[in-house]
Protein backbone atom coordinates (compact mmCIF):
# COMPACT_ATOMS: atom_id res chain seq x y z
CA UNK A 1 0.00 0.00 0.00
CA UNK A 2 1.36 3.41 -0.92
CA UNK A 3 1.93 6.33 1.47
CA UNK A 4 -1.00 8.52 2.35
CA UNK A 5 0.43 11.50 4.22
CA UNK A 6 -1.14 13.51 7.02
CA UNK A 7 -4.60 13.69 5.44
CA UNK A 8 -4.56 9.98 4.66
CA UNK A 9 -3.54 9.17 8.23
CA UNK A 10 -6.53 11.05 9.54
CA UNK A 11 -8.88 9.38 7.10
CA UNK A 12 -7.60 5.95 8.09
CA UNK A 13 -8.31 6.77 11.69
CA UNK A 14 -11.75 8.21 11.07
CA UNK A 15 -12.67 5.18 9.01
CA UNK A 16 -11.80 2.72 11.78
CA UNK A 17 -14.76 0.50 12.61
CA UNK A 18 -15.89 -1.11 15.82
CA UNK A 19 -17.83 -4.23 16.65
CA UNK A 20 -17.98 -7.69 18.14
CA UNK A 21 -16.64 -11.00 16.77
CA UNK A 22 -17.02 -11.18 13.02
CA UNK A 23 -16.94 -7.39 12.66
CA UNK A 24 -13.92 -5.29 11.69
CA UNK A 25 -11.46 -3.99 14.28
CA UNK A 26 -8.50 -1.63 14.06
CA UNK A 27 -5.39 -0.75 16.04
CA UNK A 28 -3.48 2.47 15.24
CA UNK A 29 -0.54 4.29 16.78
CA UNK A 30 0.22 7.90 15.83
CA UNK A 31 3.60 9.44 16.67
CA UNK A 32 4.00 13.19 16.20
CA UNK A 33 7.26 15.11 16.76
CA UNK A 34 7.42 18.91 16.41
CA UNK A 35 10.26 21.43 16.56
CA UNK A 36 7.80 24.15 17.60
CA UNK A 37 4.78 22.63 19.38
CA UNK A 38 3.66 25.83 21.07
CA UNK A 39 3.89 27.13 24.61
CA UNK A 40 3.18 24.49 27.23
CA UNK A 41 2.64 21.67 24.71
CA UNK A 42 4.84 18.54 24.48
CA UNK A 43 7.06 18.33 21.40
CA UNK A 44 6.60 14.55 21.07
CA UNK A 45 3.29 12.67 21.43
CA UNK A 46 2.17 9.08 20.87
CA UNK A 47 -1.55 8.25 20.82
CA UNK A 48 -2.97 4.74 20.44
CA UNK A 49 -6.46 3.98 19.13
CA UNK A 50 -8.52 0.78 19.21
CA UNK A 51 -11.55 0.87 16.95
CA UNK A 52 -11.13 4.63 16.65
CA UNK A 53 -11.11 5.22 20.42
CA UNK A 54 -8.07 6.56 22.32
CA UNK A 55 -6.80 3.91 24.72
CA UNK A 56 -3.15 4.83 25.49
CA UNK A 57 -1.07 8.02 25.49
CA UNK A 58 2.56 9.10 25.82
CA UNK A 59 4.19 12.52 25.61
CA UNK A 60 7.59 14.09 26.13
CA UNK A 61 6.42 15.99 29.21
CA UNK A 62 5.23 13.06 31.35
CA UNK A 63 7.52 10.55 29.56
CA UNK A 64 5.25 7.66 30.56
CA UNK A 65 2.76 5.52 28.65
CA UNK A 66 -0.57 5.80 30.47
CA UNK A 67 -4.04 4.28 29.96
CA UNK A 68 -6.87 6.37 28.57
CA UNK A 69 -9.61 3.86 29.31
CA UNK A 70 -10.69 2.06 32.47
CA UNK A 71 -10.43 -1.32 30.74
CA UNK A 72 -6.76 -0.75 29.93
CA UNK A 73 -5.99 0.33 33.48
CA UNK A 74 -7.75 -2.74 34.85
CA UNK A 75 -6.13 -5.34 32.58
CA UNK A 76 -2.49 -4.29 32.17
CA UNK A 77 0.11 -4.63 34.90
CA UNK A 78 3.09 -2.41 35.70
CA UNK A 79 5.43 -4.54 33.61
CA UNK A 80 3.35 -3.72 30.54
CA UNK A 81 3.40 0.03 31.21
CA UNK A 82 7.13 0.03 31.97
CA UNK A 83 7.82 -1.78 28.71
CA UNK A 84 5.65 0.56 26.68
CA UNK A 85 7.27 3.55 28.35
CA UNK A 86 10.71 2.28 27.39
CA UNK A 87 9.61 2.08 23.75
CA UNK A 88 8.07 5.56 23.91
CA UNK A 89 11.23 7.07 25.32
CA UNK A 90 13.34 5.36 22.66
CA UNK A 91 11.07 6.68 19.87
CA UNK A 92 11.25 10.14 21.43
CA UNK A 93 15.05 10.08 21.36
CA UNK A 94 15.10 8.86 17.74
CA UNK A 95 12.69 11.55 16.58
CA UNK A 96 14.81 14.22 18.23
CA UNK A 97 17.64 13.06 15.95
CA UNK A 98 15.27 12.92 12.97
CA UNK A 99 14.10 16.50 13.47
CA UNK A 100 17.71 17.67 13.70
CA UNK A 101 18.86 15.86 10.56
CA UNK A 102 16.00 15.36 8.09
CA UNK A 103 15.63 19.12 7.39
CA UNK A 104 19.21 19.07 6.08
CA UNK A 105 18.10 16.81 3.21
CA UNK A 106 15.64 19.51 2.17
CA UNK A 107 18.32 22.24 2.56
CA UNK A 108 16.32 23.70 5.42
CA UNK A 109 17.84 25.56 8.34
CA UNK A 110 15.66 26.61 11.23
CA UNK A 111 11.92 26.98 10.97
CA UNK A 112 9.11 24.80 12.31
CA UNK A 113 9.05 21.16 11.23
CA UNK A 114 6.93 18.11 11.99
CA UNK A 115 7.49 14.38 11.64
CA UNK A 116 4.53 11.99 11.81
CA UNK A 117 4.35 8.23 11.88
CA UNK A 118 1.29 5.97 11.72
CA UNK A 119 1.29 2.20 12.01
CA UNK A 120 -1.18 -0.49 12.94
CA UNK A 121 -3.39 -3.27 11.69
CA UNK A 122 -6.98 -4.19 10.85
CA UNK A 123 -8.94 -7.39 11.35
CA UNK A 124 -11.58 -7.50 8.64
CA UNK A 125 -15.02 -9.10 8.67
CA UNK A 126 -13.71 -12.24 6.94
CA UNK A 127 -10.94 -12.49 9.57
CA UNK A 128 -8.22 -11.47 7.11
CA UNK A 129 -5.83 -8.72 8.20
CA UNK A 130 -4.16 -5.59 6.85
CA UNK A 131 -1.13 -3.69 8.11
CA UNK A 132 0.10 -0.12 7.75
CA UNK A 133 3.39 1.68 8.36
CA UNK A 134 3.58 5.25 7.01
CA UNK A 135 5.72 8.32 7.64
CA UNK A 136 5.18 11.99 6.84
CA UNK A 137 7.38 15.06 7.10
CA UNK A 138 5.94 18.58 7.37
CA UNK A 139 2.50 17.20 6.55
CA UNK A 140 3.54 15.51 3.30
CA UNK A 141 4.18 11.88 2.36
CA UNK A 142 7.75 10.81 3.10
CA UNK A 143 8.10 7.02 3.14
CA UNK A 144 5.78 4.02 3.60
CA UNK A 145 6.04 0.25 3.85
CA UNK A 146 4.52 -1.92 1.13
CA UNK A 147 4.00 -5.15 3.09
CA UNK A 148 2.92 -7.23 0.11
CA UNK A 149 6.01 -6.41 -1.93
CA UNK A 150 8.30 -6.23 1.10
CA UNK A 151 9.73 -2.87 0.14
CA UNK A 152 9.64 0.76 1.26
CA UNK A 153 8.17 3.42 -1.04
CA UNK A 154 9.97 6.77 -1.03
CA UNK A 155 7.43 9.50 -1.77
CA UNK A 156 10.07 12.19 -2.32
CA UNK A 157 13.72 12.07 -3.44
CA UNK A 158 14.84 13.07 0.06
CA UNK A 159 13.43 9.77 1.38
CA UNK A 160 15.52 7.56 -0.94
CA UNK A 161 18.48 7.37 1.53
CA UNK A 162 16.01 6.19 4.19
CA UNK A 163 14.62 3.54 1.85
CA UNK A 164 18.12 2.21 1.14
CA UNK A 165 19.13 2.22 4.79
CA UNK A 166 16.01 0.42 6.00
CA UNK A 167 16.18 -2.22 3.29
CA UNK A 168 19.86 -2.89 4.08
CA UNK A 169 19.11 -3.55 7.77
CA UNK A 170 16.01 -5.74 7.16
CA UNK A 171 13.45 -3.29 8.49
CA UNK A 172 10.95 -4.85 6.07
CA UNK A 173 11.11 -8.26 7.74
CA UNK A 174 10.79 -6.71 11.16
CA UNK A 175 7.71 -4.66 10.27
CA UNK A 176 6.08 -7.49 8.35
CA UNK A 177 6.34 -9.69 11.46
CA UNK A 178 4.92 -6.97 13.66
CA UNK A 179 2.02 -6.05 11.38
CA UNK A 180 0.97 -9.61 10.53
CA UNK A 181 1.55 -11.33 13.85
CA UNK A 182 2.21 -9.18 16.91
CA UNK A 183 -0.09 -6.26 16.08
CA UNK A 184 -3.01 -8.58 15.27
CA UNK A 185 -2.49 -10.59 18.45
CA UNK A 186 -2.51 -7.47 20.63
CA UNK A 187 -5.52 -6.06 18.82
CA UNK A 188 -7.48 -9.21 19.65
CA UNK A 189 -6.47 -8.87 23.31
CA UNK A 190 -7.43 -5.22 23.49
CA UNK A 191 -10.82 -5.89 21.88
CA UNK A 192 -11.47 -8.69 24.37
CA UNK A 193 -10.51 -6.52 27.35
CA UNK A 194 -12.57 -3.57 26.12
CA UNK A 195 -15.52 -5.39 24.55
CA UNK A 196 -18.06 -3.97 27.00
CA UNK A 197 -17.10 -0.40 26.12
CA UNK A 198 -16.12 -0.86 22.48
CA UNK A 199 -19.28 -2.83 21.74
CA UNK A 200 -21.76 -0.25 23.04
CA UNK A 201 -24.03 1.62 20.65
CA UNK A 202 -25.57 5.08 21.04
CA UNK A 203 -28.02 6.19 18.34
CA UNK A 204 -27.47 9.64 16.83
CA UNK A 205 -30.07 12.32 17.48
CA UNK A 206 -30.55 14.08 14.13
CA UNK A 207 -31.82 17.62 13.55
CA UNK A 208 -32.37 19.23 10.14
CA UNK A 209 -33.02 22.89 9.48
CA UNK A 210 -32.66 25.51 6.75
CA UNK A 211 -31.87 29.19 6.33
CA UNK A 212 -32.53 31.26 3.22
CA UNK A 213 -30.46 34.32 2.32
CA UNK A 214 -29.80 36.12 -0.98
CA UNK A 215 -31.71 33.51 -2.94
CA UNK A 216 -29.72 30.58 -1.51
CA UNK A 217 -31.15 27.98 0.87
CA UNK A 218 -28.55 26.52 3.23
CA UNK A 219 -29.70 23.17 4.63
CA UNK A 220 -27.98 21.85 7.76
CA UNK A 221 -28.02 18.32 9.15
CA UNK A 222 -26.61 17.71 12.62
CA UNK A 223 -26.10 14.32 14.29
CA UNK A 224 -25.45 14.39 18.03
CA UNK A 225 -24.80 11.91 20.83
CA UNK A 226 -23.70 8.89 18.79
CA UNK A 227 -21.18 6.16 19.59
CA UNK A 228 -18.93 4.67 18.23
CA UNK A 229 -17.21 7.43 16.30
CA UNK A 230 -17.51 6.23 12.64
CA UNK A 231 -20.55 7.74 10.94
CA UNK A 232 -21.63 8.81 7.46
CA UNK A 233 -23.80 11.93 7.17
CA UNK A 234 -24.55 13.12 3.63
CA UNK A 235 -27.08 15.14 1.70
CA UNK A 236 -29.11 13.54 -1.09
CA UNK A 237 -31.10 15.16 -3.88
CA UNK A 238 -33.74 13.06 -5.59
CA UNK A 239 -32.06 9.99 -4.04
CA UNK A 240 -28.55 10.78 -5.34
CA UNK A 241 -25.71 11.65 -2.98
CA UNK A 242 -24.50 15.25 -3.36
CA UNK A 243 -20.85 16.22 -2.85
CA UNK A 244 -20.72 19.67 -4.43
CA UNK A 245 -21.63 22.71 -2.32
CA UNK A 246 -21.44 20.65 0.88
CA UNK A 247 -19.47 21.48 4.02
CA UNK A 248 -18.81 19.40 7.13
CA UNK A 249 -17.51 20.09 10.60
CA UNK A 250 -15.86 16.69 10.96
CA UNK A 251 -16.55 14.33 13.85
CA UNK A 252 -15.86 15.80 17.30
CA UNK A 253 -16.25 14.49 20.86
CA UNK A 254 -18.85 15.46 23.43
CA UNK A 255 -18.09 15.69 27.14
CA UNK A 256 -20.08 12.48 27.82
CA UNK A 257 -17.90 10.31 25.55
CA UNK A 258 -20.24 10.42 22.54
CA UNK A 259 -19.67 12.36 19.31
CA UNK A 260 -21.33 14.94 17.09
CA UNK A 261 -21.01 16.15 13.50
CA UNK A 262 -22.79 18.35 10.98
CA UNK A 263 -23.08 18.71 7.21
CA UNK A 264 -24.54 21.63 5.22
CA UNK A 265 -25.45 22.08 1.58
CA UNK A 266 -26.44 25.10 -0.51
CA UNK A 267 -29.59 24.63 -2.61
CA UNK A 268 -32.19 26.57 -4.54
CA UNK A 269 -35.19 27.40 -2.32
CA UNK A 270 -37.65 25.90 -4.82
CA UNK A 271 -35.80 22.54 -4.63
CA UNK A 272 -36.19 22.21 -0.85
CA UNK A 273 -38.46 19.15 -1.03
CA UNK A 274 -35.93 17.28 -3.18
CA UNK A 275 -33.32 17.09 -0.41
CA UNK A 276 -32.87 14.54 2.36
CA UNK A 277 -30.11 13.99 4.88
CA UNK A 278 -28.97 10.35 5.08
CA UNK A 279 -27.30 9.08 8.25
CA UNK A 280 -25.52 5.72 8.45
CA UNK A 281 -24.23 4.44 11.79
CA UNK A 282 -23.57 1.12 13.53
CA UNK A 283 -26.42 1.81 15.96
CA UNK A 284 -28.95 1.96 13.10
CA UNK A 285 -30.24 -1.17 11.40
CA UNK A 286 -31.03 0.89 8.29
CA UNK A 287 -29.79 4.32 7.18
CA UNK A 288 -31.96 7.15 8.49
CA UNK A 289 -33.45 9.70 6.08
CA UNK A 290 -34.36 13.18 7.37
CA UNK A 291 -36.03 16.13 5.62
CA UNK A 292 -36.43 19.77 6.58
CA UNK A 293 -39.95 20.66 7.59
CA UNK A 294 -40.18 24.37 8.49
CA UNK A 295 -42.31 24.85 11.58
CA UNK A 296 -42.30 26.53 14.94
CA UNK A 297 -41.28 23.30 16.64
CA UNK A 298 -38.33 22.98 14.28
CA UNK A 299 -37.24 26.49 15.26
CA UNK A 300 -37.08 25.36 18.87
CA UNK A 301 -34.89 22.42 17.82
CA UNK A 302 -32.60 24.85 16.00
CA UNK A 303 -32.16 27.00 19.11
CA UNK A 304 -31.44 23.94 21.23
CA UNK A 305 -28.95 22.65 18.66
CA UNK A 306 -27.11 25.97 18.58
CA UNK A 307 -26.84 26.06 22.36
CA UNK A 308 -25.46 22.50 22.46
CA UNK A 309 -22.98 23.36 19.71
CA UNK A 310 -21.71 26.39 21.64
CA UNK A 311 -21.22 24.30 24.77
CA UNK A 312 -19.26 21.75 22.74
CA UNK A 313 -16.82 24.30 21.24
CA UNK A 314 -14.30 23.92 24.05
CA UNK A 315 -14.23 20.15 23.62
CA UNK A 316 -13.88 20.46 19.82
CA UNK A 317 -10.96 22.91 20.03
CA UNK A 318 -9.20 20.89 22.69
CA UNK A 319 -9.58 17.69 20.67
CA UNK A 320 -8.29 19.33 17.50
CA UNK A 321 -5.16 20.63 19.24
CA UNK A 322 -4.62 17.31 20.92
CA UNK A 323 -4.97 15.39 17.63
CA UNK A 324 -2.77 17.69 15.59
CA UNK A 325 0.01 18.15 18.10
CA UNK A 326 -0.14 15.15 18.45
CA UNK A 327 -9.87 -8.24 36.78
CA UNK A 328 -6.73 -10.13 35.40
CA UNK A 329 -3.52 -8.35 34.57
CA UNK A 330 -1.88 -8.79 31.18
CA UNK A 331 1.70 -9.90 31.79
CA UNK A 332 4.41 -7.90 30.16
CA UNK A 333 5.02 -6.40 26.76
CA UNK A 334 8.02 -8.15 25.28
CA UNK A 335 7.12 -11.72 26.26
CA UNK A 336 3.42 -12.36 26.33
CA UNK A 337 1.81 -14.55 28.94
CA UNK A 338 1.92 -18.21 27.91
CA UNK A 339 -1.52 -18.69 29.40
CA UNK A 340 -2.81 -16.08 26.96
CA UNK A 341 -1.29 -17.97 24.06
CA UNK A 342 0.80 -14.94 23.06
CA UNK A 343 4.00 -14.74 21.11
CA UNK A 344 7.07 -12.63 21.69
CA UNK A 345 6.77 -9.01 20.64
CA UNK A 346 6.04 -5.47 21.75
CA UNK A 347 2.46 -4.24 21.77
CA UNK A 348 3.55 -1.02 20.06
CA UNK A 349 5.95 -2.61 17.62
CA UNK A 350 9.65 -1.97 17.30
CA UNK A 351 11.52 1.19 18.21
CA UNK A 352 11.10 4.10 15.83
CA UNK A 353 13.86 3.65 13.21
CA UNK A 354 16.16 6.53 12.40
CA UNK A 355 15.27 8.22 9.11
Amino acid sequence: MGPCGALGLALLLLGAACGAAGEPHSLRYFDTAMTDPGTGLPWFVVVGYVDGEIFVHYDSTARRFVPRTEWMAANMDQQYWDGQTEIGQSAEQTDRWNLDNVPKRFNQSGGSHTRQRMYGCDILEDNTTRGYYQNAYDGRDFIAFDKDRMTFIAAVPEAVPTKRKWEEVSEAERWKNYLEEICVEWLRRYVEHGKAELGRRERPEVRVWGKEADGVLTLSCRAHGFYPRPIVVEWMKDGAVQHQDTHTGGVAPNSDGTYHTWVTIDARPEDRDKYQCRVQHNSLQEPGLYSWEPSESNLVAIVVGVIVAIVAIAAVVGFAIYRSRAGKKEKGYSIASAKDGGSNGSATGSDCPVI
